[in-house]
This record gives structure tokens, sequence and C-alpha cells, in this order.
């Protein structure tokens, strides 16, 4: 059924289009996946033609599809596939219409960012070694990850002067260069300040710019591929079965922000989003929490 119909599509979709072998194995998948479903539900498989599939019948497999538990993510991306195919049947004449036409794909919902949990967050601190130069710079990087909700290419980014230990305030430079000032607690203000004593003099080299306030083995300024790597390592030590980026210690601080209290508008404000929009996922994740605590405490629940 429609098997030359396809090999046509796919043909164009290589030849005119240019897509890649994987792409397009991807839609010869996806849209044999709509065939095998139309064959199932009709007994005229062999004499099933283009022309005879309706509305109903794509409304029908994305209702399979969603009892079948795909993500919406996999029902749009299927979708896709069949609603470009019979696009491209349209435009070429083979069919009067196009049945999917009309057909909203399904939303995505928002992905809920990975964080660590406060005890996660614990006892990764306690991953680096406090009496080498590095594991000072380790503590002092993750503790201002998570006490200023940074970016890691905030991080890297800071200066010697970017930081204020006296008031407790790190200055830094977000998406598009704007200036946030972000305050810090006494854990990053101790790190930083143990760090600046006793570890970045160790690792700062003579006649080497030395603004940068993070600095590699050689004297210059960390990368933020850098940060990645040793984020890897103190979560593979503290055995944290999660696959955790830098971006993961900001996640941490929003949402454990918000599961103290703190207002949304003053997470928003030290995070830099430039929308409340952007900052109320962490408000998702918090309610999703307290639903689990209610569940299990309430007596009526």
């Amino acid at each position: 059924m429609l098997t030359s119909e396809v090999d046509d599509f796919l043909g164009y979709l290589s030849i005119e289009k240019g897509h890649s072998p994987n792409t397009i194995n991807a839609y010869a998948h996806d849209i044999q996946t709509f065939i095998d479903f139309v064959q199932d539900i009709h007994e005229d498989k062999e004499n099933r033609s283009p022309s005879g599939i309706t509305y109903l019948e794509i409304r029908a497999y994305l209702a399979d599809l969603q009892r079948a538990g795909y993500s919406r993510r996999t029902v749009a991306r299927r979708l896709a596939a069949v609603r470009a195919f019979f696009s491209y049947l349209h435009k070429k004449g083979i069919v009067p219409q196009n049945p999917v036409k009309g057909i909203r794909t399904p939303k995505e919902g928002r992905r809920i960012p990975p964080f660590l949990r406060e005890d996660e967050v614990a006892s990764l601190m306690e991953r680096p070694a406090r009496d080498t130069p590095l594991g000072l710079r380790d503590i002092a990087i993750l503790e201002t990850l998570y006490a200023a909700g940074l970016r890691v290419g905030e991080l890297v980014g800071l200066d010697l002067d970017s930081v204020d230990l006296t008031t407790g305030f790190i200055r830094a430079y977000g998406k598009g260069s704007k200036e946030r000032i972000v305050p810090i607690g006494a854990k990053a203000i101790e790190a930083l300040t143990e760090y600046l004593e006793n570890g970045r003099p160790h690792l700062a080299s003579p006649g080497l710019e030395a603004r940068a306030l993070f600095l590699n083995c050689n004297g210059t300024r960390l990368s933020s591929r850098a940060v990645q790597i040793m984020i890897d390592k103190y979560i593979e030590d503290a055995t944290i079965d999660k696959k955790i980026s830098p971006h993961a210690l900001r996640h941490s601080f929003a949402t454990h922000l918000l599961d103290h209290g703190a207002d949304l508008r003053a997470v928003q404000e030290l995070l830099g989003h430039a929308s409340v929009s952007t900052t109320q996922i962490y408000t998702h994740m918090t309610r999703r929490r307290l639903k689990v605590v209610y569940d299990k405490a309430h007596p009526r629940a």
C-alpha cells in the first residue's frame, strides 16, 4: 500500500530537499508507522489509495499514539512526517486535498530542567579537596554557581573586581552583556576568600594577564568546558545518578529559593530573566513536589 508514493516522496526529500540519509530514514519510519496503522483498521489493505485516507483516520492515528503513551514530542514528529507526505501528494495532484490540513500539532509541555536536591548539593560541596589550589578553586566555583545562580558563561567571565566580599555581592554580565548585581551567602564568601588567599596565588603565572577570577593550571582564564569536566568529576565522586551540567546548579538555586518561600519576582531579578514567565517553570516544579508531599501526608488525600 502506497509503496510507490512513499518512494517518490523519499526521493524528493533526498534530491530536491537535500535531506541527510538519517532524516530520510526517520521520515520513512514515521510514514510507514502511519500506513501500518491504516492497514490494520481496514480490510481492503491492498486496494487502499492515498486519496481514500481521510481526516478521521489521521485523528484516529493520533489518538492511538497517545493511548500507547508516546510523548507529545514523538506524536508531533510523526504528525509532521505525515503532514509533509500528504502535502507532497497534494502538490503532485495525487490527492485532491491534504487530510492533515487543519489538524493542530500537539503542543509540547515545557521541559522541566534538571536540578539537585538540597542533600545532593551538600554532598557535591564536600567533594573538592580543601588542601590544594585546584580544590580551593573548585569549591569556590561550586559555591558561587549555587549561591548566585550564575550561568557558566557568567561565572568564567568574572574578574577580580567583579566580586565584593565585604558587601557580599557579585557583578555578572549576562545575555546581551546586561549587568546584574547578585548577592552571595556566607558559604560562598568563605570559599572565595580561601581561594583568593591560598588557591589563586599558586595558579597565577607572572607576566600573564591576571584579571580573571578563576584560573586554570596555566594561569589563564578558566573555560566553560573545563567547568563542565570538573562538575562531571565531582558528580561521579558523589555518586549522584544524574546528568548534571553547570546550569543545573542555577536551576537548583532557583528551585530551592522558591521552596523556602522566596518571592517569584525576586527570583526573576536574581536570575536575570527578562520575563517572569521564564521563571515560572520553577514554580511548576515546586508545586509538583508539594503535591507529592500532600498526597503522602494528608489523611484524606
